[in-house]
């Protein structure tokens, strides 16, 4: 079975009232690895909380991007013992043109460098517009990628490649190496994601995306669920263990 992990913020209500209950729950479920969001904010809490129940860290999100101190988040990834830092979110309206797309790729690739100092990789991860968006007929994402330096590393959200109009297995298999994880999420594409379901069990298309990816980290998410969604982490461990081989 491929490196799983889940992103905090599906259980972000959870970890905001009780952090290490939270964790203590994702490692019960049998999760060994988890991609905390914010983590320059809490650093000390965060690793405290993944030793005492032996969770470890390899990929974090904070805004890299927007941060006049992106040098201090990288230090804070460092301690936690990451290799990966991603900045999740660059809104819509800076994905419109292709200068726009250049200039922001090079800011990534200038982060990057400052991520390989400390012996770290660097890299962005999509919503819906950054696939919607098309620029001279490719999408905005395919844009950026070409302004890439190679070091530069992808994490693709499969489920708002899908809302974006994406053939996500297509998408994964062009942009080989370079994608080191996927968020794993199913559901229906239009985009409530008070519909999300655990994997397998929505319109994704979850086991060709998986198998486009096959050297990526999975890493299940929920934006929202309408049950428990300890209980819904947990059916999408189960299910990826069954079917990701």
């Amino acid at each position: 079975m491929p490196t799983t992990s889940v992103q905090l913020y599906s259980v972000r209500d959870a970890v905001a009232e009780d952090l290490d209950a939270a964790v203590a729950r994702l490692a019960e479920i049998g999760l060994e690895h988890v991609e905390p969001y914010a983590f320059h904010e809490r650093t000390d809490e965060y690793r405290r909380a993944f030793a005492a129940v032996g969770l470890t860290a390899p990929s974090g999100h904070a805004p890299v991007l927007a941060s006049d101190n992106p040098e201090a988040i990288f230090d804070a990834a460092a301690a936690l013992g990451m290799t990966t830092v991603i900045d999740p979110f660059v809104p819509a309206e800076h994905w419109q043109t292709a200068e726009q797309v250049a200039e922001l790729a090079e800011r990534v690739n200038q982060l990057a460098a400052l991520a390989t100092e400390r012996g770290l990789e660097f890299g962005y991860h999509n919503h819906s517009w950054e696939l919607s968006t098309r620029i001279d007929g490719r999408h905005a994402l395919e844009v950026f990628v070409g302004h890439l330096a190679s070091d530069v590393v992808l994490e693709i959200d499969t489920y708002w490649a899908g809302v974006g109009g994406a053939d996500t297995p297509a998408l994964l298999a062009a942009l080989g190496d370079r994608v080191r994880l996927i968020h794993v999420k199913d559901g229906t594409l239009d985009g409530d994601v008070i519909k999300q379901q655990p994997a397998g069990s929505g319109d994704v298309g979850v086991p060709a995306i998986l198998a486009a990816a096959p050297q990526a980290t999975r890493v299940i998410e929920f934006d929202a669920y309408a049950g428990d969604v300890f209980a819904g982490i947990a059916q999408s461990f189960a299910w990826l263990a069954e079917y990701d081989r």
